[in-house]
């Protein structure tokens, strides 16, 4: 089954989250949830990890990780198996403890307000899941989110919490005014929360987190997929999926799109003002299509061929040995445009 590619580096920041097996509880006791955390001690201490922000719920669990190493998959092999190992020891059990595959959203940490705003996600976590009353004490109180070590002085907290940029992004200090202003904080965050306007403002700036492949923007992105083509660069394209891998196919696609125009002459204005069945048009459609995984359906906008159900059509017309103009630009991209 096709999967969604991991992308590694030096100082990346990953919202992380992974749920118990068809929904089953990751933590059925106390002892669980402690076992959990000693776990996540040991996976710091192997791996060089920080934890910026954590929540740990019946059946699931979140992160917000940064990884100082690109070691983001072999550590999370080990994390999980070193934890479903002990909790099925203690409760007698076998197989799968978490789902298929955990979630690993990347986060753009240098730029704008994402990091605030995923840490907020985390620790907001127990209000969305209705673990919490009306009262605002609940909050501080929910003893298995990292909210609780953050309003606990430094020595009492443990050493792979780092607080103090999570902190620094809503301009606080770890001090005992700045514990106590992001106590605060939080609290202004779940009045937000429990109100219409509020919820639906949350909702809208959560949907990267939930659904998306990473938290940033443009220039993040774009440089995401720079580290994604070097990801995938020698594995099977195929053995991959979603929105990621996508933004992959596209980025390829418009590099050998733009030494294909290039190559013919075309301004970047050209595929506009050409007929849609331009013999041009159409060789390049060809390139993109027999050297990339792009969509019909990208390529007919980026070349502006019309209806995507036509593509078929176009890329066959070059395909064919009965056209002698449309050979001959096929054998000079061909030659000029390796693969």
């Amino acid at each position: 089954m096709p999967r969604k590619p991991r992308i590694e580096y030096q100082g990346a920041v990953y919202h992380i989250m992974n749920r118990g097996d068809r929904g089953g509880k990751v933590f059925k006791d106390r002892l669980d949830y402690e076992l959990f955390l000693n776990a996540t001690a040991e996976v710091c201490e192997r791996t060089g990890w920080c934890i910026h922000a954590y929540v740990l719920l019946r059946n699931h669990f979140h992160w917000l990780l940064e990884t100082p190493e690109a070691n983001l998959v072999a550590g999370m092999k080990w994390f999980l198996g070193a934890y479903s190992q002990r909790f099925n020891a203690r409760h007698g059990q076998r197989g799968h403890v978490f789902q298929g595959r955990y979630k690993a959203v990347l986060i753009d940490g240098a730029q704008g307000d994402y990091f605030e705003t995923v840490s907020t996600y985390v620790h907001l976590n127990p209000v969305r899941a209705g673990l919490l009353g009306e009262g605002q004490e609940g909050l501080r109180q929910y003893e298995w989110s990292s909210l609780a070590q953050y309003l606990k002085p430094k020595r009492q907290r443990p050493a792979w919490l780092r607080v103090e940029r999570v902190l620094g992004n809503v301009d606080l200090a770890d001090s005992v005014s700045g514990r106590r202003g992001y106590q605060q904080y939080m609290e202004g965050r779940v009045r937000e929360l429990r109100t219409k306007a509020g919820k639906k403002q949350f909702k809208e700036a959560w949907k990267p987190i939930r659904y998306g492949w990473y938290v940033g923007g443009e220039a993040f992105k774009e440089e995401l997929v720079k580290k994604l083509v070097q990801a995938v660069k020698g594995k099977q394209r195929a053995s991959y999926s979603g929105e990621a891998i996508r933004k992959h196919d596209e980025h390829q696609a418009e590099r050998v799109v733009a030494a294909g125009m290039k190559l013919l002459g075309l301004a970047e204005n050209a595929p506009g003002e050409l007929p849609k069945g331009d013999e041009r048009k159409c060789v390049l459609a060809w390139l993109a299509h027999s050297r990339t995984m792009a969509s019909h359906k990208w390529i007919a906008e980026r070349l502006g061929m019309g209806c995507p159900s036509n593509m078929t059509h176009y890329i066959a017309k070059v395909r064919s040995p009965g056209d002698a103009r449309m050979s001959r630009l096929r054998n000079k991209i061909e030659k000029a445009i390796p693969k």
